[in-house]
């Protein structure tokens, strides 16, 4: 399996009349995001915004909802998330009522969701999402899996992707000891439970078949 391959698939995804949604998932730094960015590139190569890349980060909820909620300390749990308003998201891009879709994007630097930060117009055929969380069953999650055509599973080296999300918590700022230990805590919870879904995937892309990531966080 090459990038080219999943490049083919996913465009095989869009047929006449049909706007296609792929969810791209796998553990905190598995690669989901570097992966979803290079297919869009390459679909999008000549121009023409065929695809759009609609993250699950967006879905975060704020800091200061997280303080009132006292689940800061677990930020990235299932329940940190507006999953019903992602669920509620991805009905309106199948349904393509509007010419123009807004959706919330999330700012890395500022560790924070932002509104209408990603552009989705109807000339996209494929929409591309991804975030840990596409296969969980649980709650409003268990409304995403239904409005994706597809799902893919990205299986990074275990070791790889530790050291890769260790080193995109200290890029973020956070100092070498507190990023360990925030990856084998709450990450690693995460992980786990992201891992029980793998078997409901329809593909799961392996190590050799992920981009690299450029110097760029994985997602």
């Amino acid at each position: 399996m090459t990038l080219d391959d999943l490049v083919t698939r996913a465009a095989s995804l869009v047929r006449p009349g049909h706007r296609a949604i792929l969810g791209i998932t796998g553990s905190p730094g598995a690669g989901k995001t570097t992966l979803a960015e290079q297919l869009v590139r390459e679909l999008n190569g000549d121009g023409t915004p065929r695809a759009a890349h609609v993250p699950m980060d967006g879905f975060h909820l704020a800091d200061v909802e997280l303080d009132r909620l006292g689940r800061r300390d677990r930020k990235g749990a299932p329940d940190t998330f507006d999953s019903a308003g992602y669920a509620a998201l991805l009905r309106r891009l199948r349904d393509e009522e509007e010419d123009i879709v807004y959706a919330p994007g999330f700012e890395r630097t500022l560790e924070q969701p932002i509104a209408g930060t990603i552009p989705v117009p109807r000339t996209a055929r494929l929409i591309v999402t991804e975030g840990n969380y596409l296969l969980l069953d649980d709650g409003s999650w268990a409304r995403v899996r239904s409005q994706l055509d597809e799902v893919w599973y990205c299986e990074l080296d275990e070791d790889e992707r530790v050291r890769r999300l260790v080193e995109r918590h200290e890029q973020f700022g956070k100092d070498h000891d507190t990023a360990v230990a925030w990856v084998l805590g709450t990450d690693q919870r995460n992980a786990d439970l992201v891992a029980g879904g793998r078997h409901r995937a329809d593909l799961i892309v392996p190590t050799a078949a992920l981009p690299a990531c450029d110097g760029r966080p994985l997602g």
